[in-house]
């Protein structure tokens, strides 16, 4: 597909693994509600990583406004259920939302969720998130996926229509979790 999605538009439909579970459908994970679909680059990105841990931290308010999670990566599972330097494995618990899989890139794709050019790499915005989350002790990881791919955000409800459509114009271009709500709360 790799046109980009817009509001009023049906939320495209797939099938995804995520690092605990195979084989689920987005359209089945839709609940009352509405769902936010947050496409990230990959698990060892210190931004993404930073994201993650921000969902997490505000998880009690994403749940208050009845506001359901998934976030698509381009990673596989062993890389994101490993924490660097150690036997541990993360556990399913840890992450209260959903982790989707795509290291072949194929959900990006479908929602029209592209990689960017050099210029969208390195930017004031991206250098200052870099910097904050080096600052929160984030580490690079395994690299996955492409480098320069942007990020993107969609928040559909439970008649699997679009409601919000936004494609990030760096790599840590995403709205804060603030906005999020914000928006959701809109009919």
């Amino acid at each position: 597909m790799s046109h980009k999605i817009t509001a009023g538009a049906k939320a495209p439909d797939f099938t995804f693994d995520s690092p605990w579970k195979k084989s689920l459908k987005f359209h089945d994970s839709l609940k009352s509600g509405k769902t936010i679909l947050i496409f990230l680059r990959y698990m060892g990105c210190p931004i993404c990583q930073m994201k993650i841990s921000e969902i997490r931290r505000d998880w009690d308010e994403f749940r208050k406004r009845n506001l359901n999670v998934l976030v698509v990566l381009q990673s596989e599972a062993e890389n994101v259920i490993s924490v660097k330097g150690s036997d541990e494995k993360l556990k399913e618990a840890v992450i209260p939302f959903t982790i989707v899989l795509d290291p072949k890139e194929e959900i990006f794709k479908l929602y029209g969720v592209l990689p960017g050019s050099i210029l969208r790499y390195i930017t004031p915005g991206t250098i200052k998130k870099a910097m904050q989350s080096k600052k929160l002790g984030f580490k690079h990881g395994v690299s996955e996926g492409k480098e320069l791919q942007l990020p993107a955000v969609f928040i559909v409800d439970d008649k699997k229509m679009v409601r919000y459509a936004y494609y990030g114009k760096n790599v840590s271009d995403v709205p804060e979790n603030a906005v999020l709500f914000n928006i959701a709360e809109k009919p």
